[in-house]
């Protein structure tokens, strides 16, 4: 099998390093193209990446110069569509250990319009799944136990003190490591910009990858090694605590939440809900409508700041704050590719859209919060055209149709 792996980084070079290791002894007689991305690292990442590229000719580099930070999201495309020489790929991450066999288990289940993920092997950083194995073999590379790594691993399945899968069969979910056909990718548009530098943009294509036809299927015989939280999310990686325990609680820097809470925000108003999977990580789409809010008694623009998103058009009565719009619009504009001013509008502005909900503030509560965050589904599971009535204070009127919007999302287009 032919495949390129795709993996920017910034500054985590000793993992770069690692990865690299473990591909080029465990990827068998397949051949193995890996592109880099340094994303304006100073830990000597791109030294090295021009020193691999001078001995390894499967080895490819490019290199962002700066100052800005590109981020993963826009990295693997530039990868993907200007570097890559395979017909297939896999977004692949520094953090991950190549397992024996994983490509070949990667070219036993990749067919047309399919995905394939590996399965995950951490430590336990993060709670339990039914589509990943909880065992510490290390948190960082110079602790990495690869020969006990290896001799478990490798003991037959039916063995006491082996790997064990959790299923017996491949089952359907999709994350990192996930190998696909390129034309697929581009078919698509790859990832979206609007969630660049990072955070959401893996949920927003598999979304779109599932709406246009792919089928996912995790194997449960290739694996990685996966130290997980090496990426910018943390600052300074995982710890130990005297008893050998490992925690994470509270080391996201400010820099992730930040940008994890604007991409929250821009996958809200792509999609309507928030981030859904079952779980073995297939995602649930709910259903897209043209919804708009009519907003009256507003008081401050916060509550305008908390139901923007989650709405096609809102629709404000200013009475109480005369410049609610301006203000709301000024503050958020610089967090968001989509243009407000054709989102939020006058209370009085014609409203077209296919189905309104009237809120008033007086009366407004978390309870009915809720209720908006679970629109979608509610409108799929029991709204109707030409339907007016209450869900809890608020009122939903639904006009002749309710149309379907979230096929629109497939391809990406640039806000």
């Amino acid at each position: 099998m032919k495949i390129s792996l795709i993996q920017p980084g910034r500054n985590n070079l000793k993992y770069l390093k690692w990865s690299y290791d473990s591909i080029r002894k465990n990827q068998g007689d397949h051949e193995v193209e890996i592109c880099v991305a340094d994303d304006f690292s100073i830990d000597g990442t791109w030294d090295w990446c021009q020193e691999m590229m001078e001995k390894d000719p499967l080895f490819k580099a490019i290199r962002n110069e700066g100052p800005t930070r590109l981020g993963h999201t826009i990295l693997y495309d530039t990868l993907v569509n200007e570097v890559a020489t395979k017909n297939v790929c896999m977004i692949y991450h520094a953090d991950m250990y190549l397992c024996p066999g994983a490509i070949d288990s990667i070219e036993k289940y990749l067919t047309d319009k399919t995905i394939v993920s590996l399965t995950r092997i951490e430590p336990p950083l993060h709670p339990d799944g039914p589509e990943k194995i909880l065992i510490d073999f290390g948190i960082e590379p110079e602790e990495f136990r690869e020969d006990d790594l290896l001799e478990w691993f490798t003991k037959p399945v039916d063995s006491e003190g082996g790997y064990q899968p959790k299923h017996d069969n491949p089952t359907e979910g999709i994350f990192a490591p996930w190998a696909f056909y390129k034309k697929d990718f581009q078919e698509i548009g790859g990832h979206d910009p609007i969630f660049a530098p990072q955070s959401k943009e893996d949920t927003d294509i598999f979304n779109r990858f599932q709406l246009n036809g792919i089928k996912f299927i995790q194997t449960w015989e290739g694996c990685v090694y996966h130290m997980t939280c090496r990426g910018s999310r943390f600052a300074d990686g995982a710890k130990r605590n005297p008893d050998g325990d490992v925690f994470m609680k509270n080391r996201e820097t400010d820099e992730w939440l930040k940008q994890n809470q604007k991409s929250t925000r821009e996958f809200l108003r792509k999609w309507g809900h928030y981030c859904k999977h079952d779980p073995l990580m297939k995602p649930i789409i709910p259903p897209k409508y043209d919804i708009g809010f009519i907003v009256k008694n507003v008081r401050n623009i916060q509550l305008i700041e908390a139901l923007e998103p989650w709405c096609n058009t809102i629709y404000v009565d200013e009475g109480n704050v005369p410049t609610a719009i301006k203000s709301y619009i000024d503050l958020e504009q610089p967090n968001t590719s989509f243009d407000l001013n054709e989102r939020v509008k006058p209370f009085d502005n014609e409203k077209n859209n296919e189905i309104l909900v009237t809120i008033d503030c007086n009366r407004f509560t978390q309870q009915d919060f809720q209720v908006i965050q679970q629109l979608p589904e509610i409108l799929k599971d029991s709204g109707e055209p030409a339907f007016h009535g209450e869900l809890g204070n608020l009122i939903v009127e639904i006009f002749e149709t309710m149309t379907t919007l979230e096929n629109n999302l497939i391809i990406c287009n640039e806000q």
